[in-house]
C-alpha cells in the first residue's frame, strides 16, 4: 500500500480525493486502489483562504492524521499530492519533498510560468523522481475511448471549449481554463509553434498553430451556457464530444496512483512544459491585442 501526502486544503480536490483514494463518503463505484492518504497538511493560501477550514473539518471527518507543517510528512510517506488551487505557489510547495526524495504530483495549473514549470522538471530529474500533472479531463472515458478508438485517422484540428474564470494569480487560462487547453493537447498532442489570443469580458479565444501545419483552437467560456467540450476534425471524421464529469477524478487517480507504484509519469513533463509555455505564450499574445507569440518550452 503506498503511503500518500497531502499538502493544501484550499481546492475541493483535497476531499474529493481523500474520498476516493480511502474509501470514504463515497460509492464503491468511485474508489481507487492501491494507496492511502496517511497524513496530510491544510496548509496557507492567498487565493481561496476561506475554504481551509471546512475542508479541514472534512478531512478530520474522514480520520486523517493532520500536522501543522508540510515538512513533518517527510519521512513518513512514499508520495506527495501537491493541491494548493495556486499555481504560483507549487514550486515552493513540491520543492522541499523532491530534495527529501518524494515523488510528487502536483495538481492543476502545474505552474504559472515556464521558469518555474522547467525547475521543477529539473528537481525531479536530478532526484531521478517521476512528476505529475494534469487535468483530470484529460482523462474523460469517452474521450479516451474516442482517441484510442482510431475513428478519426489523423487528427487534423481541434476545437476545445470549457468555463474559464478568472483569478489574479493564476493569469489567464492558467485558472479554470487549463481544462481546455488540457483537453486540446489530449486530442493534438505536443509541437505547438506559436499561438494567438482575443480576450474579452465574456471569453478567451486562442488559437495555436502545429509545427506540422495543424491548427486548434480554444474557447474559455465566462458568460452564456457553459460546459466541457470538444469537436475534433479528423482525416476519417469529424466528431463533437461532450465531457461529462462523473468519473474524473477515479480516472485521474487512477493514473497517479500508478506513477506511485512505477516509478513513471503517466504524462511526459515535457508536454506538461508545453502547455504551459502554450498558456503564457497565449495570455502575452492577448495583452497585445492578439499579435501571435511563440510557444517557448
Amino acid at each position: 500500500m503506498i503511503k500518500l501526502g497531502m499538502l493544501d486544503f484550499d481546492s475541493s480536490h483535497s476531499v474529493e480525493f481523500t474520498k476516493r483514494i480511502n474509501h470514504v463518503d463515497s460509492p464503491e463505484s468511485q474508489w481507487v486502489h492501491g494507496a492511502k492518504i496517511v497524513i496530510a497538511c491544510p496548509g496557507e493560501s492567498k487565493m481561496s483562504p476561506e475554504r481551509i477550514p471546512g475542508f479541514t473539518a472534512k478531512m478530520k471527518e474522514y480520520g486523517v492524521p493532520l500536522v501543522d507543517q508540510p515538512a513533518e510528512m517527510i519521512g513518513k510517506v512514499d508520495g506527495m499530492l501537491i493541491e494548493s488551487v495556486d499555481g504560483s505557489v507549487h514550486l515552493e510547495r513540491a520543492r522541499q519533498f523532491l530534495e527529501a526524495g518524494i515523488p510528487c504530483f502536483v495538481d492543476k495549473p502545474f505552474t504559472c510560468s515556464t521558469t518555474d514549470a522547467r525547475e521543477l522538471i529539473r528537481l525531479s530529474e536530478k532526484k531521478k523522481l517521476p512528476i505529475f500533472s494534469s487535468s483530470s479531463l484529460r482523462y474523460v472515458p469517452e474521450l479516451v475511448e474516442y482517441l484510442s478508438s482510431g475513428q478519426a485517422g489523423r487528427i487534423e484540428g481541434c476545437l476545445s471549449y470549457g468555463p474559464a474564470s478568472l483569478a489574479e494569480r493564476n493569469p489567464g487560462l492558467f485558472n479554470y481554463g487549463i481544462h481546455a487547453v488540457e483537453v486540446l493537447y489530449t486530442v493534438m498532442g505536443p509541437g505547438c509553434q506559436r499561438v494567438s489570443m482575443l480576450s474579452d469580458s465574456g471569453a478567451d479565444l486562442a488559437t495555436g498553430h502545429w509545427k506540422d501545419g495543424r491548427v486548434a483552437s480554444i474557447r474559455g467560456i465566462r458568460k452564456g451556457r457553459s460546459g466541457f467540450g470538444l469537436t475534433v476534425f479528423g482525416e476519417k471524421d469529424i466528431k463533437s464530444l461532450m465531457l461529462p464529469t462523473t468519473n474524473i477524478y477515479r480516472e485521474l487517480l487512477k493514473r497517479v496512483i500508478s506513477m506511485f507504484e512505477t516509478g513513471k509519469s503517466p504524462l511526459d513533463p515535457a508536454i506538461t512544459l508545453e502547455i504551459v509555455a502554450f498558456i503564457e505564450a497565449a495570455n502575452k499574445s492577448a495583452a497585445n491585442h492578439g499579435v501571435p507569440e511563440t510557444v517557448r518550452p
